[in-house]
C-alpha cells in the first residue's frame, strides 16, 4: 500500500498528524523513522495548537499538576478537551522548587532558583537540563531570565540577565554593571553578551513573554524624581536589545502590569481601582509596532455570584481565562473562560489552589527529538 503512495506525498500527511501518533508511527519502516527524525520534516511540522495550564492540586497534596487543552478544533467544546500531562522525570529528580519561564514553539522552559532549567516538549514527552551558572540574588544583584526558539534557526535559547538593583553605596564593590549570557541548545554552552546592553538604570521583572520571535519583559526606569515603567525586547535572532515605551497611563501606572501573547500580539493587562473596585484593562500592541497599543476591554472583578482572582492567559480567540473565586474564605478556586463583551463564563472544570494558575500556549513540535 505504501509503496502507492509517492514518499513526499506521505511526508505531507504525516506533517497534519499528531506528535503522538508520529512517535508511534517510527517503529512501522525505517524510512518513516528517517523522516519523522530529518531536520526538514521536523522544522516544516507544525501540530495541533494546546493551551496547557499549571496549577496546585486542591485535594492531593496540593502538588503542581499540568493539563493540555486542544484549542485547534472545535472551539465549542473547548473547556471538554483536556489531556492531563505528567512532570517530565527530569523535573522529579532535578527541580525541588521551580517556575515555568515561558513557552516557545512548543518548549517549556522550568526553571529551579537554585538547580538549573529544563527545556521541555510536552508533546513528545522529553526533556533537557541545562546548568545556569552565577545566579545571584541578594540585596544589589539579581537574575532574570528569558526563554524562546529562535525562528530563524529553530534553535532554542536561554537568556541570563545579571544586573544591578542597588546602586547606592557600592563604590567600594568590584562590580559588572551588566552581565547578559545566552545559551544555545545545539552549542550546549553559554556565552557572554558585551553589545547594546540594557540602560544601567532599568530594572528587569520576571514577567516575560515570547511573541513573533522576541522575548518581552517588564521593567522600569528608576531615576532621582520617578519610576516609569516600560518592556524592554530582545530579538532571538539578531539578540539585540531594544525598549518598548508604553502609553502614559501605563506608563506612570503604579499597579503590577502584566505581560501576555494575545491573537499573536503582546498583551499588557493593567489592574486598576475604579469606584473602590479592581478592574482590570487588557490592552495590546497594534501590529507588533512599538508605542502603539490599543485598550481593547476592561473586566470587573466583581461579577454575579464570583470574584475574578486574575487573569491567567488568552484562548486563540482571545478570550481571556480567569482564575475565579466561587466562595468567601476558600482556598480553592476554578479557572474559567470569560467573554469580555457578552460577559458570559464558562467553567474549564479545573479546581487548584488560590492563585496557583498559569496558562501558556503551545504548539505541537516535534524539537528536541
Amino acid at each position: 500500500m505504501l509503496d502507492n503512495i509517492p514518499f513526499e506525498l506521505q511526508s505531507e500527511i504525516m506533517k497534519r498528524l499528531p506528535a503522538e501518533s508520529l512517535i508511534r508511527f517510527r517503529s512501522v519502516c525505517k524510512s518513516w523513522k528517517s523522516m519523522i527524525h530529518s531536520s526538514d520534516f521536523i522544522a516544516g511540522y507544525r501540530g495541533q495548537q494546546h493551551l496547557i495550564v499549571r496549577y496546585k492540586d486542591a485535594v492531593v497534596n496540593h502538588d503542581y499538576k499540568y493539563v493540555s487543552i486542544v484549542v485547534d478544533d472545535d472551539d465549542d467544546t473547548f473547556p471538554l478537551q483536556k489531556v492531563y500531562v505528567t512532570d517530565p522525570q527530569l523535573v522529579v529528580n532535578m527541580l525541588k522548587c521551580y517556575t515555568t519561564v515561558a513557552s516557545s514553539h512548543g518548549l517549556l522552559c522550568l526553571f529551579g532558583k537554585t538547580d538549573g532549567a529544563i527545556i521541555w516538549n510536552p508533546s513528545i514527552r522529553k526533556a533537557v537540563a541545562v546548568g545556569v551558572p552565577n545566579m545571584a540574588n541578594s540585596e544589589i544583584y539579581r537574575t532574570v531570565l528569558g526563554f524562546g526558539v529562535c525562528c530563524k534557526t529553530n534553535d532554542p535559547k536561554i537568556v541570563k540577565i545579571n544586573y544591578i538593583i542597588q546602586w547606592t553605596d557600592i563604590e567600594d564593590v568590584a562590580y559588572i554593571p551588566w552581565q547578559v549570557e545566552v545559551f544555545t541548545l545545539t552549542t550546549g554552552a553559554w556565552r557572554s553578551l558585551s553589545n547594546n546592553l540594557p540602560r544601567k538604570s532599568i530594572r528587569f521583572g520576571w514577567d516575560q513573554v515570547v511573541v513573533d520571535g522576541c522575548l518581552y519583559w517588564l521593567a522600569s526606569v528608576d531615576d532621582t524624581f520617578r519610576s516609569d515603567c516600560l518592556i524592554v525586547s530582545f530579538d532571538l535572532t539578531s539578540e539585540e536589545f531594544r525598549e518598548v515605551n508604553l502609553p502614559s497611563s501605563l506608563a506612570h501606572s503604579c499597579c503590577n502590569l502584566l505581560v501576555d501573547k494575545l491573537r499573536e500580539s503582546l498583551a499588557v493587562i493593567e489592574p486598576n481601582i475604579e469606584a473602590n473596585k479592581l478592574v482590570y484593562h487588557v490592552w495590546m500592541m497594534e501590529d507588533g509596532v512599538p508605542r502603539s497599543f490599543e485598550k481593547l476591554y476592561t473586566i470587573s472583578s466583581h461579577l454575579p455570584c464570583v470574584s475574578i482572582v486574575r487573569i491567567c492567559g488568552f484562548r486563540k480567540t482571545g478570550e481571556p481565562l480567569i482564575e475565579l473565586h466561587t466562595r468567601p474564605g476558600s482556598l480553592n478556586c476554578i479557572l474559567a473562560d470569560y467573554d469580555p463583551y457578552s460577559k458570559f463564563i464558562s467553567n474549564v472544570g479545573i479546581i487548584g489552589r488560590y492563585r496557583s494558575f498559569f496558562v501558556y500556549t503551545y504548539m505541537e513540535t516535534l524539537l528536541l527529538l
